[in-house]
């Protein structure tokens, strides 16, 4: 998720303003042939073969360190990608032994911390520009991103709302963000789009992080990244905003339930192994970094149309679990 800010030259960047074309570089959507009937059904297949294994013990039998790094993998890659990590993780428990909600914190952490030097202009920028206004401005329309998703966040706590872990809404998010990127990616490709941060964007990121919180599967980054592609924002300028915006709220948000956890333990409750959580940690952190840099060279000569794909064919895989199972 090259970095739009931190290793595009500045000239290069210069091209990019709103006097010239900003399709200077010509997008390369996935082909059609890439992803095809067979390849969904390809994908059903394989998703009722594992659940077909597991029933033979699969869970019992593995080592947990390997399910441990198979997570964090999983993790790392889903994370920042609109795909959705709840939905990779939640499908996964059906294969793998099931860990703790402190566990999952803890490796969502990890993903997010990673790819703090992927920014090193905007980190540059926040650390010794702080006196310039532009840098203000950004800031505070991260802030007011933040404030958006973290109040509307405290009102679903108190009202006690929980993210339901069926499978039935991840399959239907699944596939409305996939359908939803496929038509806005036709939508715009004709369009010249901007690296300008409105705050009218800065809102509905907000609001689309909440939007995540409640329907598993609908993916923060997923969603996010859609409102602001159609609100004219160019992928790389509305990708670094919503990974921008996404550090401190899933910081937050992870450390006030790592707090939770730990000072309201529960009667009985098992005690964490902290060199698995450690382990998980690592290889989350290890792998979305690899992730998001390749992403962020990805988005300057690609469209989403290869997400909103995967999302229609994994929703279908999904589909096709839930109707064998029931």
């Amino acid at each position: 998720m090259t970095w739009p800010m931190a290793s595009i030259p500045s000239d290069a960047r210069k091209r990019n303003n709103a006097t010239t074309p900003r399709h200077s570089v010509k997008l390369q959507p996935i082909k059609k042939t890439g992803l095809t009937l067979r390849a969904v059904k390809t994908l059903c297949e394989i998703i009722l073969f594992l659940d077909k294994y597991a029933t033979f013990g699969f869970k019992a039998c593995m080592p947990e360190w390997i399910a441990i790094i198979i997570l964090g993998i999983i993790e790392g890659i889903t994370e920042f990608l609109p795909i959705s990590s709840t939905a990779h993780l939640l499908i996964a428990e059906h294969w793998l032994p099931r860990q703790s909600d402190l566990f999952n914190i803890v490796i969502q952490s990890g993903a997010v911390i990673a790819v703090l030097p992927l920014f090193p202009e905007r980190l540059h920028q926040f650390a010794f520009q702080w006196r310039e206004k532009s840098t203000q401005e950004y800031a505070l329309k991260i802030a007011t991103a933040f404030g958006i998703t973290g109040a509307g966040g405290l009102l679903l706590s108190k009202a006690g709302f929980k993210l339901p872990e069926e499978l039935w809404p991840v399959a239907w998010a699944m596939i409305v963000g996939g359908i939803g990127f496929l038509l806005v990616e036709k939508w715009i490709s004709n369009k010249r789009p901007t690296g300008r941060v409105t705050w009218s964007v800065v809102a509905l990121v907000g609001i689309g992080q909440l939007v995540a919180a409640i329907f598993p599967g609908t993916s923060r980054s997923g969603v996010t990244i859609l409102l602001m592609l159609m609100m004219g924002m160019s992928r790389p300028a509305a990708t670094e905003f919503s990974f921008i915006v996404g550090i401190p709220t899933m910081l937050a948000a992870g450390g006030l339930k790592i707090f939770q956890a730990l000072h309201h333990l529960q009667p009985g409750a098992a005690h964490e192994n902290w060199s698995m959580v450690l382990l998980g940690f690592i290889m989350s952190a290890l792998i979305s970094f690899i992730t998001v840099k390749w992403l962020l060279t990805y988005i300057q000569t690609h469209t989403f149309i290869l997400f909103g794909w995967y999302r229609v064919a994994l929703a279908a895989g999904i589909f096709c679990l839930l109707a064998a199972s029931g």
